[in-house]
């Protein structure tokens, strides 16, 4: 004879015990499972992808913000950081007799990053192409890399 867990089933005899077992529909749970990303709880707001390339000129940035216009960007430059905000609202009433429907949504984000001493600031382009928010920073004279100079042997 062995001993075997019991589950208790606090809903009897019911048909639904043939389909899922209740305590593991509790405690199987996505939240449980670590699935769900950390600011989906905490109230943080979530921050667009962001791609970073250096070449000896400049520095490329890409940001992923689809669903926006360019009217709903500000960027600044502040104390040394690229600073990115958008927002965006939308709303749609529909009245009829028996009802009212109403939708309604709301996206924003802020974003900064830091500059390199060596960036051109009054130089910085921004485009906005097919929801990607494309920066192109130029680097100073100074930072940008010489090329090697070969020495002759006398």
């Amino acid at each position: 004879m062995s001993l075997v867990k019991f589950k208790r089933r606090p809903f009897g005899n019911l048909i639904t015990q043939d389909f899922f077992d209740m305590d593991d529909f509790f405690d199987n749970r996505q939240w449980v499972r670590n699935m769900m990303p950390d600011n989906f709880w905490n109230g943080k707001r979530s921050e667009p992808a962001l791609n970073i390339k250096e070449t000896d000129d400049n520095f490329e940035i890409e940001l992923a913000a689809p669903g926006f216009s360019k009217k709903d960007f500000e960027v600044t430059i502040d104390d040394g950081c690229l600073n990115i905000k958008a927002e965006k609202s939308t709303s749609e009433e529909e009245t009829d007799d028996n009802y009212t429907r109403r939708e309604f949504s709301y996206n924003a984000f802020e974003r900064s990053l830091q500059l390199p001493d060596s960036i051109k600031q009054e130089a910085i382009k921004a485009k906005y192409n097919d929801g990607i928010l494309s920066f192109n920073l130029a680097k100073k004279e100074e930072a940008k890399k010489v090329p090697p100079k070969k020495v002759l042997i006398a």
